[in-house]
This record gives C-alpha cells, structure tokens and sequence, in this order.
C-alpha cells in the first residue's frame, strides 16, 4: 500500500475555524443568550429592535434562531406537539415555580433523612407480632357503608390470623411486604383489599408491646399511610380536569368536575366511619381541630408521635408554613403537658413489665419532639429560642425539652447562649434525662459554631467536670467524642492531650475500650492496638477503619512525619491481614480504598529515593490486596514523571538509574496482579513512562510482556460482579497500544518494526467470536498505523527519544517493509470481507465496506491504480445490497467533491466519476 503523504501542520491549519473580529458592543459572542417572544412567534436577542428583522453583518445570531426559519426548535414542537403534553409541561413548570417559592429550603431536613437513622438506632431483641383483623364497622354507619366494611373482614380467609414471635427483621420485612401488597392491591382496582391494608397498619400505632421499637414501628407503618395517600389523593387529582383545562395552582371546588367532587366525598365518607382512620387535611382550619382531637390518645408515647406525624411537610407544613409560628403555645404545651401521664401507674407499669428505665423511655420522644420543633424553629428569629428557653425554666428545665431545643435551632444561636444552656442543664434532674446526653446535644452545637471567645475554656471545664464522672464507659466514651472536637478547634495540644489521657483512664481498666460500639471508636482507636484481645479481632478492624477514615477526611496536607508513618502503616497492615478466602469483595474494596488513601497521602518532597523505599515497604506489607498494588505501581510512575520534570528530561547518572529502579519496582510487582486488562494497560502504562525516560530497552521490555499477555485474554470477562465480553475491552486497549507503537524506535537487533510483527501475530492467531467484526477493526487501525509510519515526519513524538521517521530518515527499504506489511493486513480485511457475504451478514459486510472505504480515503495514495481501484471496488460492495447508510454514504460523497476541488486531491474526481452514478446522485 502506498501512504498518502501528510502535511501535518498544514492540516491543523485548514481544520481550524475561520477567525472573525467582534464588535465588544451588545453583541459580543460571550454575552448571556435572552431570548424573547414576539407577536409573530419569532425570536431575537434582547437589546434587538425587532425580532423579525434581519441582523446586521457584525451582530452574533442566537444559535437557535439558524434553523427552522428563525424559529427556536424547541418553541416549534411545543407549537404543534399533544395539547396533552404541553399541558403536563406547563403544570410540571408551574409546579417547579411553585415548589421553589415555598419557604421549606434545602437547608430543611426532611423526615425522609431521619428515617435511617431512627431505624438503625431503635432496635430490639424482643419478639414482634402483627394481629392481622380487620376493623368492624359501627352501628350508626349507613347499609352501604356497613356492606363494604363487611367486606373488609371476608376479603381474604386467615384475616383474624395473628403474626407471633416475629424478629425485628421479619417484622420489618413483613411491613415492606404489606407496603407492595398495597400498592399492587391499589394497581388491580383492589380499593377494598388495599384499605384492609391500611387498617391493620394503623392499629398497629396504637401497639407499644415493645416500647423500645416504636419509633422504628412509626417509621415503617406511616411509610405505608403515606403511601396510601398518595395513590388516593393522585386518582383524586386525576379526574379534576378535563383534557385541555388544566387546575390553576390555588384552585377552589368551583375548578373541580363533578366526578371529582364525588370520589373525594366517597373517600372522605369511607375514612371518617373507620374509627383507625382520620382525614388528614391541610387546610387551616382543620389542624387545630385534628391536634385538640391527639388529646384522647391515652399513651403520651403514641400521642406525641401522632402530633409529629400531622405536622410533617406533607400534610401541614408547606401547605401553610405559618400553622407552626400561630400553634406554638398548643403544640408545645400539650407535647409536655404529658408529663403526669408519663410518671402515671398506666405507663410505670409498663415500663416494669418490659424492664425498661426511665431515662431510656423518655429518649424514645427524641424523634418526634425534635420535629416538631424543628418545625417550628425552621428560620426562625433568635427571639424564639429565647422564648424557647423561659418556657424549659417554666417546666423546670424539662430535660426532653431542653434536648429537643438544642437540636431544633440553628447552632449558632445555641453557641451565643453555650453558658445560659449550661446553667440550664445542670439544674435538670437527673432521674429523668441523663445529663450527659445534653452535653452531648450542646457539643454538636459547639462543633458546627464558635461560642463567645472568652467563654470556650469556661464551657470546656463544665462540660468535662460531668464527663469525667460517667461510669459506664459507652455513655462516656460518646460524649468525649464529640467534645474532642470541640477542644480541638479551640485549644492547644496541651488541652488535647489533656482529655486523651483522661479517655485512657476511663477506658484501658478491664479492657473497656473493647465492649464499646461503633459510635466511639473514633475515639478509641488510639488506644493500642496490641491490646485488643485476637478474639476481637472484628473489634480491632473497625478501630483500624475508624482511624484511616478520620486521617483521609481531616489530613489536608500529605505528612512524611515518621511517628505518624509507622502508627498509620501498622493501622493499615493490621486491616490488610484482616482479609481471608472469606472476606467479601466490598470489604476488601473498602479497606483497599482506606490504604490507598493513605499512601497517596504520603510525600517526602524531593527526598525521591526515601518516597521509592516508602512504596517497596507497602508493597511487602499489602501484597494481598490487588487495589493497593496497582495504587502503588501509578504512585512509582509518577514518581519517575516528577523525576524527569525535576531535571527537564536531561538524566543524571543518578537519575537514571533511579528512573529505572523505578521502572523495575514496576516491571516485577505487575505480574503478581490477577486481572487481566489491569495487567495489560498497566504494561502500556509503565511502558509509556520507561519511555518518557528515555529506558527504551526497559520499555521493550514492558510492550512485549503486553504482546505475549493478549493470547491469555479470556472470552469472558467478569465486570461488577457480572460476566461480559472482553473483545470490546481488547479492541480499545489494541488501539491504545497502536498509538504507543507509532514513536516507539526498532530494537538494532531484532529488525524492522518488531513490536508491530508481534502483536500482528497475537492477533493473527487469537481466536475470535464467529460474529464479531472486532479483529477488522483491529486491522483497519494497523493499516492507519502503518500509513503513519510511512510519513517523513511524524504526528507526535517523545522529548529525546528518535523515533523511526529519525531513524530510517524515510529510507526506501523501511518503506517497502511497510507497504509489504499493509498489504498483507489489507488481504485479511478482504479476506474477512469475502466471508460474509451471506443473507444473514450483507448488513455488516455493506457496513466494515463503507468503513474501510473511508480509511483508504484518508490514508491510501489513491493515485495508485491498484488502490484506486480497490476503493472503487469496496464502494460497490458497500452499496450492492442496498443496506449502506444512507447518511454516511452522502456525507462520504461529499467530502470526495469538497477535496477534489484542492489540487494535491485533484485525482479524487476521476474517482467520483468511476463510482456509480446512482450513487453520486
């Protein structure tokens, strides 16, 4: 094959866009785009006298205003688009206005955050039931409405069946398995099935056999209300307008069709006559009605979870945002007007019988009073916390409340007053809400906002004086963890190491730190190591997690400090020899990703040796974790990179031959790698760097161990846990591989364009998917390699490195070695060609035909008669069957009449002329 000759800067030139000067007047090119809308529907620039006239030669046309006569696209089909369509635009957009002039933010933390949380926290270990019967329809109730309660209890046989001896977790998946069960009832045009659902789960809010769980059972049964209203008030909503009135957004019943009217009636009627049930609607006047009507729920626990549960957004807050500021006085009184109720015989007893303290019970309240007053404290004025606050002194600074309020407002209104709350906590009583969990809540505060300067160490010392006294080393080691961090923002390492060895103290006496849960292992986890006992050795890794975690997050700059190196590397190596043949994949994807982060956070400067012997050193010690070993073979890359940066690609002696001990570490730790893509690029990857650094025996070296790994490639790859086709991953790391090869120079021993001789030869012999067209496509981009090649200059090359165009200097031989090489790729194209041409493969014959078409345009001399002639062979063979694109086929012909006007492509038009004419047509 005889290379088309290429000019490469001469390309560039012509590929790039014509250059024109701009006015910096009301149409500069950067100027923000503003659209407008005239009578005559169309569109100008805003400043534009009209936006039908024509612009003036130096004005800057908005792009969409050049297509469809002027017309913006998007303004046309929304013109003629369904009138259906247009009018769910118009609502979504209207919606979208609305939503973002509501006061609720994203600064607002919405139930749906709380959620996890609560579940994770209010666990049990106490079996759970679900008594599945049906509700029985009064006497008052009319025929119709008994007959279809009626219908309730028949629906399905077993229906007075109750669910014993359940688990917290068969619990929870028997609440996930009645939430679906609703919404497929719901789906089948069940309604009554669907509303049994609904029944059974709101009898179980009135259950608090295990107390401990409420808050959790909360979470789960009002997810599935939550979703019964939903589908209820969305099949209201749909059959409110007729197809082409949509509803204003403040619509009135007046807006509303008969249809509509009567299915809501229904639905209202049918809640109101089941006494589980009550309409829950977000009018004004209708909430202070349904919080009066939470004061006959007898268990203060279920009431204060009833009232959190009318004030979510949902159902009362972005419906009307000032019910909270007009309902404080209710609200809050009436949530801790239950205080008698709580210390009443009803509730005491229970708590005896399911061995329950106080101080546990009353933190079961957290959930639901930190809502409400999160309600009420959403951007509110600093004056309301005041207030807030007379109201706790009134209560005798009510523990529960003061707790709430901390967590409520903002933390910097808190951190102003950090004195008057501490004041306010001590005078709590004790036997109610332990005091520690409000230094707790106040300690969250001081670690989002500055108290007064003068008032932090004064803050510091109270708090640590009830701190220091916990007994119960969970209690203390959380509260020492939230206020190490205040100390640490405020105070020297003097306070720091203070509080450290008072953490040691309370937590090394019989092995306390071991029996203490995640929750403060932060803190912990200086404690040593060596001391936790082999058989927690599951203890030992979430402490070695824990400090990895909190050293990436906070470590802003990368440390050489070798009292911290060692501690870290031991951190890492005891999480390393953690993995075994039955650690999961995502663990170990965990802890590779923790030591990585930390090697990437380990520098030594300039000190270039000392860094190579930190990276030999992590590898003995992480030989078992794959991740690591490829984050320390780019880490040594890199490190040669720096290395030549540092001396402008001029080696030292010295230099040199620590590039290559670079590039050895490489060369013997990428074989002891499993995946097999990861081994190839990083051969190319090391390969390109050994280069860089002028190594050229050493990067011979790496591109052939690549050329000897392709054979070994599987046909199935596994990719996130699923097994894929590894054709496509070859082909783009061949192509990768092509680009490489072009600058690499001939070994003097081993004869003209070895490396290429090679992989052709992998490829020739690799087996191949019977329908895959992927080794064409690998030889159409070894014929535009070779045609590179073949160029007296190339397109790219390496600082310091000849590559062949310098070494052969455009020799006839090297040349002719070339052409003889492309020939022969060319025969098996052809060859490949030839074999589809049966029914079922004409297609992808017609499609590699055109393709390689192209490539002989771009990259052949197609003032050879014989190459001429094979171009015009391949266009035939494309268009035969008529299965040619037509798109690409019209574009092919017009870049053929677009070059041929250029004099070095004036042969192109005697080759337009030998195509068909029924394609140039």
């Amino acid at each position: 094959m005889h290379a088309r000759t290429r000019n490469y800067g001469r390309e560039l030139e012509s590929y790039r866009l014509e250059a024109v000067s701009v006015e910096f007047g009301d149409f500069h090119p950067l100027k923000p785009i503003m659209v407008t809308e005239s009578k005559t529907k169309k569109l100008g620039r805003k400043g534009s006298t009209s936006s039908t006239s024509s612009s003036s030669s130096s004005s800057m046309l908005d792009p969409l205003s050049s297509v469809l006569d002027g017309t913006d696209p998007l303004s046309l089909f929304a013109a003629t688009a369904d009138p259906l369509l247009s009018m769910t635009t118009d609502n979504a957009r209207k919606k979208r206005d609305k939503d973002e002039s509501l006061s609720v933010g994203s600064d607002f933390e919405p139930w749906s955050s709380k959620r996890g949380e609560i579940l994770s926290r209010y666990t049990t270990n106490e079996k759970l039931s679900i008594v599945r019967k049906a509700s029985t329809p009064g006497s008052t109730v009319s025929e119709k409405v008994r007959t279809r309660l009626e219908e309730l209890d028949d629906l399905e046989e077993g229906s007075q069946k109750e669910l014993l001896n359940l688990t917290q977790q068969d619990y929870t998946n028997r609440i996930e398995e009645l939430n679906q069960s609703l919404k497929d009832a719901w789906a089948s045009d069940q309604k009554v099935k669907a509303l049994k659902i609904v029944i059974q789960c709101s009898k179980l809010l009135s259950d608090t056999t295990v107390i401990q769980f409420y808050p959790s059972k909360f979470v789960l049964i009002t997810d599935i209300l939550d979703t019964f209203g939903k589908l209820v008030f969305e099949r209201i909503f749909s059959m409110c307008a007729d197809h082409c009135t949509p509803l204003p957004d403040n619509f009135t019943t007046e807006s509303v069709n008969d249809i509509a009217k009567e299915t809501c009636l229904n639905w209202f009627f049918k809640i109101a006559s089941i006494r589980e049930l009550i309409p829950r609607l977000g009018i004004s006047e209708c909430l202070p009605r349904l919080t009066s009507m939470i004061r006959g729920i007898g268990d203060p626990l279920v009431a204060v979870y009833a009232r959190a549960y009318l004030s979510m957004p949902c159902f009362g807050f972005t419906v009307n945002p000032s019910f909270f500021s007009h309902h404080l006085d209710f609200l809050v009184t009436i949530c801790f007007g239950c205080s008698p109720q709580v210390h009443g015989d009803t509730v005491q007893n229970q708590l005896v019988a399911q061995g329950v303290e106080i101080p546990s019970y009353l933190t079961l309240y957290s959930p639901a009073i930190d809502w409400i007053l999160q309600c009420i404290a959403y951007r509110a004025a600093e004056t309301l916390l005041t207030e807030m606050m007379e109201r706790c002194r009134k209560l005798g600074n009510n523990a529960l409340l003061l707790n709430s309020v901390m967590s409520a407002f903002r933390a910097e209104f808190i951190a102003a007053r950090a004195m008057d709350f501490i004041g306010m906590i001590k005078e709590c009583d004790e036997s109610g809400f332990p005091k520690h969990l409000l230094f707790c809540s106040l300690g969250q505060n001081l670690a989002l906002a500055d108290p007064p300067e003068s008032d932090r160490l004064q803050i510091l010392n109270e708090a640590w004086k009830v701190i220091t006294k916990l007994k119960n080393p969970q209690d203390y080691i959380n509260c020492a963890e939230i206020w190490m961090e205040y100390t640490c923002r405020h105070f020297t390492k003097r306070e720091v190491n203070t509080i450290l060895a008072d953490v040691i103290k309370h937590m090394t006496p019989d092995r306390a730190f071991e029996e203490v849960t995640v929750c403060g292992q932060r803190l912990r986890s200086f404690i040593p190591i060596r001391r936790i006992e082999p058989s927690k050795e599951s203890v030992r890794v979430e402490v070695c997690k824990c400090i990895m975690q909190a050293f990436i997050k906070h470590q802003q700059e990368s440390t050489k400090d070798p009292v911290i190196l060692n501690a870290l590397l031991h951190v890492c190596k005891t999480m390393h020899d953690s993995v075994n043949a039955l650690t999961l994949e995502d663990e170990k994807r965990t802890l590779a990703s923790l030591i990585n982060g930390f090697v990437r956070m380990v520098s030594f400067g300039r000190d270039f040796e000392q860094q190579l012997n930190f990276y030999v050193e992590a590898r003995s010690m992480f030989c078992n974790l794959e991740p690591v070993l490829v984050q320390l073979i780019h880490s040594v890359n890199q490190l040669a990179m720096e290395t030549r940066k540092v001396m402008k690609g001029n080696h030292s002696r010295k230099t040199a031959a620590f590039v290559r001990a670079c590039v050895a570490f490489c060369f013997i730790t990428i074989p002891s790698l499993t995946g097999i893509f990861t081994r190839l690029n990083l051969y190319l990857h090391s390969g390109q760097v050994a280069l860089a650094n002028q190594c050229l025996s050493q990067a011979d070296a790496f591109f052939r161990a690549a050329i000897s790994l392709v054979p070994e490639v599987p046909k199935m790859i596994s990719i996130d846990g699923k097994l894929r086709p590894s054709e496509a991953y070859l082909l783009e790391f061949l192509c990768n591989f092509f680009s490489t090869l072009l600058i690499v120079p001939d070994h003097p021993e081993q004869g003209v364009l070895f490396l290429v001789r090679g992989l052709l030869n992998v490829i020739q012999d690799y087996t191949w998917e019977d329908n895959s067209d992927d080794k064409v496509k690998i030889y159409t981009n070894v014929v535009h390699l070779l045609s590179a090649m073949g160029q007296e200059t190339y397109l790219y090359h390496i600082d310091k490195v000849e590559s062949n165009d310098t070494l052969y200097g455009g020799d006839t031989k090297f040349l002719a070695e070339t052409s003889r090489l492309c020939e022969t790729v060319i025969s098996q194209i052809l060859e490949h060609l030839k074999n589809l041409g049966k029914d079922e493969t004409l297609k992808r014959q017609s499609h590699l035909a055109l393709c390689f078409f192209n490539s002989l345009l771009a990259h052949a001399d197609l003032r050879n008669n014989k190459l001429n002639q094979l171009a015009v062979n391949l266009w035939n063979l494309a268009q035969k069957h008529g299965f040619a694109d037509t798109k690409t086929t019209v574009k092919t012909l017009e870049y053929i009449k677009l070059q041929s006007k250029h004099p070095e492509f004036s042969h192109f038009t005697e080759l337009l002329l030998r195509l068909p004419l029924q394609s140039r047509t």
